[in-house]
């Protein structure tokens, strides 16, 4: 890959991985971004300080030019991984793929179409979850996916404006990198346990606070299909996830303030879950399977956020909520390819 390409409307691709586990997941990844009716630049593999797989990957893309292998150049974590990408790559779009899912072949082609507009700054797309089980579990209700990183009832249809895309499916010019900074490290997953996120949302309303006439869309024609595993399938899981969720969202307060950081969530708890425990109330009396328990997960999730949230307040009042800290953004040479 040469600086000397053609890069104007060039689409880079940055998956960021950090597990063996997810090693058939992630060739699938990258298989599907190299299918790709709207070809991408180059795909950029970002490995989380995870030396076995950073040189097994390094072998089995050794002779193929377009995929790149990089080693996470920051702190441990999925936002400092793709600051890494961001950094290191040649397109003036980047899009971001989890290393668990498979995009469909016109995938980058929406995405693309939606840059037509130069006010356009960032563009998501869909994300439609792959039950381990074979469906999803009766309880789990379609208005809190976004549990397990997918799509969930109450977004938009079609293509419209959003606050924030969601950040396993999603693409930025990479001028809003230089308006706004990188993914702030301290937000989101850092391989904790605890499955923090909203580093995408705190992103977005900082490039929107940068650039007042930025315009980030939503497109549900560019869709990618997400690996629920086994344990994600699991009501420990959901609670978890939801009280995890809690917490983050009190980090994007703390940083962008509340006004902005929770907008949509409080549309989203007044309108959209309170129709979502009607239908679950509704479907326990007609006798359909799983009504009652999907209006409970509604509840406890609902409960386990807000529990969450008023811990992440109460330790960010008292200074020990931790630090994050937003990384310059720039193309960067120094991260080395090492394939």
């Amino acid at each position: 890959m040469t600086q000397t390409q053609n890069t104007e409307t060039a689409i880079s691709v940055v998956i960021c991985v950090y597990t063996e586990d997810r090693w058939g997941d992630i060739l699938a990844a990258v298989d599907s971004v190299r299918a790709q009716s709207r070809p991408a630049l180059e795909t950029l593999l970002v490995v989380d300080h995870r030396p076995a797989l950073l040189d097994r990957l390094t072998r089995e893309y050794k002779e193929t030019p377009e995929v790149r292998v990089l080693a996470n150049q920051g702190p441990r974590g999925l936002s400092a991984g793709r600051n890494t990408g961001i950094a290191a790559s040649y397109g003036e779009i980047i899009a971001f793929l989890d290393d668990d899912a498979v995009a469909e072949r016109d995938w980058l082609r929406w995405f693309a179409d939606g840059y037509a507009d130069p006010a356009v700054m960032a563009v998501g797309g869909r994300t439609e979850p792959i039950w381990a089980s074979g469906r999803r579990p009766v309880w789990f209700p379609e208005e809190f996916d976004w549990v397990v990183g997918c799509a969930y009832r109450g977004l938009p249809r079609g293509r419209a404006r959003v606050r924030n895309v969601l950040g396993g499916n999603a693409s930025f010019r990479r001028t809003a990198f230089d308006a706004a900074g990188g993914f702030a490290t301290g937000i989101g997953r850092d391989g904790d346990r605890r499955p923090l996120g909203c580093e995408e949302t705190e992103l977005c309303i900082r490039l929107s606070r940068a650039r007042p006439d930025a315009v980030l869309l939503l497109d549900d024609r560019a869709v990618i299909h997400h690996r629920v595993p086994p344990a994600r399938e699991r009501f420990a899981y959901f609670r978890t996830r939801t009280y995890a969720e809690g917490l983050s969202k009190a980090l994007v307060a703390r940083s962008v303030g509340a006004g902005k950081g929770l907008e949509s969530e409080r549309a989203y708890t007044s309108r959209v879950l309170p129709a979502g425990v009607a239908r679950g109330v509704r479907d326990l009396a007609l006798g359909r399977a799983g009504g009652g328990r999907r209006a409970g997960a509604i509840v406890a999730g609902v409960a386990a956020a807000a529990g969450g949230y008023v811990l992440g307040s109460l330790r960010a009042r008292g200074g020990s909520a931790g630090s994050f800290t937003v990384a310059e953004s720039g193309r960067d040479d120094a991260p080395e390819a090492v394939a």
